[in-house]
């Protein structure tokens, strides 16, 4: 029979209340006391009821992390940093996939509230409408990870995606680069995407300037995309918005008999173990993955621990990282 804190009360001959204000720290308890009621866990291998306890407190101890794609380097390496510091404070995470669906999406945030998460970090292309109503339907603290609200309603943790994408911009520019395409997702699609692309308007001059969209933002579909970009018009510079999209624009320049970074120079985002297993190893704006999602947990748990919170929109930094494709 399942071993319940009322048996451990029993064996320990203290009161339920005893058990309690051991297993969760809330009072200071005589440490004979306290050696009794743990001694009587271990004896009767009792295990706290972490629903039980949470339907007490209105506190499970979850988060809920809601990503687009769980195969992804880039989300996993995020994911490794929330996790990391969920579990410094205590919490434990529940990882969903939305596959990029609007309805998956909405969906998901609704389990999340029905599962009475205690807050949730959310990874989504573009914010809508919809999220932020489910948000607000479900009444627990959200924090946008590696992406944005336009409307500053929702608390983030991102880059500058426009500073970022001028840099890279630039970067090609002082290189020598005159004819520079930039290999993303449809126009609308991402709002990190559009970020970059108002940031490279901002340098390089529109008529020099070409964009290539994959559908989804995958291989399969830029490469086809880039091979007839390159048919159609002068490119000697890349700016993928991913390193899978760069993959795929190192491949085209090289079916197409062309060299990388003599005929093209390429740099992608992301900075993912594939910027580093392509040939050329691929020049990036390396993003802070990791502190993507260590930040967002941490802000999540100034909300959840009611400390005081300077900046609800937190901006951590980029950098460029010079490699063979360039």
């Amino acid at each position: 029979m399942t071993v319940t804190i009322y048996d451990v009360a029993r064996e320990a001959k203290v009161s339920m209340a005893t058990v309690s204000r051991v297993l969760n720290g809330t009072a200071v308890v005589k440490e004979d006391t306290k050696k009794r009621v743990q001694d009587a866990i271990s004896k009767l291998g009792y295990r706290p009821n972490a629903v039980a306890r949470g339907l007490a407190s209105k506190k499970t101890r979850t988060i809920g992390v809601i990503v687009p794609d769980v195969s992804a380097a880039f989300v996993a390496e995020v994911v490794r940093g929330i996790e990391d510091i969920a579990t410094m404070y205590d919490y434990h995470i529940i990882l969903t996939n939305s596959d990029s669906q609007l309805n998956r999406e909405i969906d998901l945030i609704g389990t999340m509230w029905e599962k009475q998460v205690d807050g949730l970090i959310y990874m989504t292309d573009r914010l809508q409408k919809e999220h932020v109503d489910a948000f607000e339907d479900a009444q627990i603290p959200v924090v946008l990870c590696a992406t944005e609200d336009p409307e500053r309603r929702i608390p983030s943790v991102n880059i500058d995606n426009r500073r970022a994408g001028a840099d890279a911009g630039t970067y090609l520019l002082e290189r020598g680069c005159k004819h520079i395409a930039f290999v993303t997702t449809p126009e609308g699609s991402s709002v990190l995407a559009d970020r970059r692309w108002t940031g490279l308007l901002s340098c390089v001059p529109a008529e020099e300037l070409a964009r290539i969209e994959a559908h989804d933002g995958r291989y399969e579909y830029a490469l086809p995309a880039v091979k007839s970009a390159l048919q159609a018009q002068p490119i000697d510079g890349i700016v993928a918005t991913s390193d899978e999209l760069g993959l795929a624009a190192i491949h085209a320049v090289q079916d197409a008999g062309l060299k990388v970074p003599e005929n093209v120079k390429i740099i992608a985002f992301d900075n993912t173990r594939l910027a580093n297993m392509v040939r050329p190893e691929m020049t990036v704006i390396a993003q802070p993955m990791y502190d993507f999602g260590a930040v967002s947990m941490r802000l999540l748990t100034k909300f959840l621990l009611d400390e005081p919170v300077e900046n609800y929109s937190v901006t951590l930094l980029h950098n460029i990282v010079e490699r063979e494709s360039t």
